[in-house]
């Protein structure tokens, strides 16, 4: 009843390694009515099923590893690499990318990988750590606590990036005696700070942070204008890490 389920558009891929096994030439007739490519994998190219198959692939080996020469050892493996080689060679003549492998496993890590954006993770909104440049550092540190990004973003009155602020920034002005109630964030704020985009892989994201050993990224618009913040602590969670 199986054979029901093989359509003329259907290439059938036969393994054996004698290439006389009963199960596969008792159907072989009915595949070939079918009209449709028979592919034999054998390990004698003589043998019945190659000189009937629309084209034959010699995998035969020397000898088996098995110490008696029987099991099949040595032949399953020479299959097994020629089935990879011929999965490879029609994933490159079909231009198979590896956004189309991701798209069938999105569950997977590849596919986390390939099609997760920065935009589906980011914190966004009032969940952005925000202040002004001309602010103390203890306002600074209260929005950075109340945000919980280990950070916050430096902004002008129309959301353009001025610079970050980060944990970082807050222990050098804890090594210093410096009282963070009277001096402005202006003076000890990163001002050249890395940026990302909405639309970036999240695993470029986690490549850019890894690159410059910064644990969190400011997320612009096309007009440079701040749009969304992410951490190490997203990427994890989101399984990118």
């Amino acid at each position: 009843g199986d054979l029901g389920m093989i359509t003329d558009k259907d290439v059938v891929l036969a393994l054996s390694n004698s290439g006389e096994t009963s199960e596969i030439l008792t159907i072989l007739p009915l595949i070939k009515r079918l009209g449709i490519p028979f592919i034999a994998m054998t390990g004698r190219p003589e043998s019945t099923l190659a000189t009937c198959a629309t084209a034959h692939i010699d995998v035969s080996v020397a000898n088996e590893a098995c110490p008696l020469g029987l099991a099949p050892t040595s032949s399953t493996t020479a299959a097994l690499v020629m089935g990879d080689a011929l999965a490879v060679a029609l994933l490159e003549t079909r231009g198979f990318t590896a956004e189309d492998f991701a798209r069938s496993h999105p569950g997977g890590l590849l596919g986390r990988r390939l099609l997760l954006r920065v935009s589906d993770i980011m914190h966004t909104g009032d969940a952005i750590p925000t202040i002004d440049e001309e602010a103390l550092i203890s306002q600074a540190l209260i929005e950075m606590s109340n945000k919980g990004l280990g950070m916050t973003a430096v902004v002008d009155d129309q959301y353009h990036i001025l610079g970050v602020f980060t944990d970082g920034d807050l222990r050098r002005v804890l090594s210093q005696e410096i009282n963070i109630h009277t001096e402005k964030l202006s003076a000890f704020m990163t001002r050249e700070c890395k940026t990302g985009r909405a639309d970036m892989l999240a695993a470029e994201a986690l490549e850019l942070m890894q690159r410059y050993k910064i644990n969190a990224l400011l997320i612009e618009n096309e007009h440079q204008q701040l749009c969304g913040a992410i951490n190490m602590h997203d990427l994890l969670r989101a399984g990118v890490v």
